[in-house]
């Protein structure tokens, strides 16, 4: 499996709706990440429409982990606490944090990383079909102008997680923190930008 640590131009959030912490997401499509790949570079992107096959098939369990470890497991589209859709733009996510969760530890610590700033985006894991399968599910290109570096387009992939990570691949990427304002229990929002 592929993890890419990346994102996110359009956001990465934890807020509270009600009782319950809300991670949320969107993966810019087309972002460029460098990518040493056994000594070469490599540039790398994920095209529109590369995540529909895992959207389009509801079943598909996907799920949202601390560091790529399925011990630690936030959040399942299968249980429905994660949601997932696309536009032409992004992937975007929406995670609902169960509250008798927020006792696990590695759940704390996530929201802790999080609101700290520490965890700076998300990383998809992910495989390739294989070229049998789905022939042209990615494609490799020199760079114009830099023809030992090639950029890896992905335009399909089978998308089993995404991770929070502390050092995303993709470094056009910028988080934020907000607590939603709540009347019992006023908050004040925090906007953080990472470069």
């Amino acid at each position: 499996m592929e993890h890419r640590a990346t994102w996110v131009a359009a956001g990465l959030e934890l807020r509270r709706q009600g009782k319950q912490p809300v991670i949320a997401g969107a993966f810019p499509f087309n972002t460029l990440a460098t990518i040493a790949d056994r000594g070469r570079v490599r540039k790398e992107r994920i095209a529109p429409g590369a995540f529909d096959w895992t959207l389009e098939k509801e079943d598909r369990e996907v799920s949202l982990l601390l560091g790529h470890s399925f011990d630690r497991p936030l959040a399942s589209r299968r249980n429905g606490s994660l949601t997932l859709r696309a536009d032409d733009a992004a992937l975007s996510f929406e995670a609902t944090i169960d509250p008798a969760l927020e006792d696990v530890s590695h759940v704390r610590d996530a929201l802790a990383l999080l609101a700290s700033g520490l965890v700076k985006g998300i990383s998809p894991g992910f495989r390739v079909p294989p070229k049998e399968t789905l022939p042209d599910a990615e494609r490799l290109d020199p760079e114009p102008g830099n023809p030992g570096v090639f950029i890896r387009t992905i335009l399909q992939l089978v998308l089993y997680e995404l991770s929070l990570v502390t050092r995303p691949a993709y470094e056009a990427s910028q988080a934020e923190l907000r607590a939603m304002q709540n009347a019992a229990h006023p908050v004040r929002a925090e906007r953080i930008i990472l470069p």
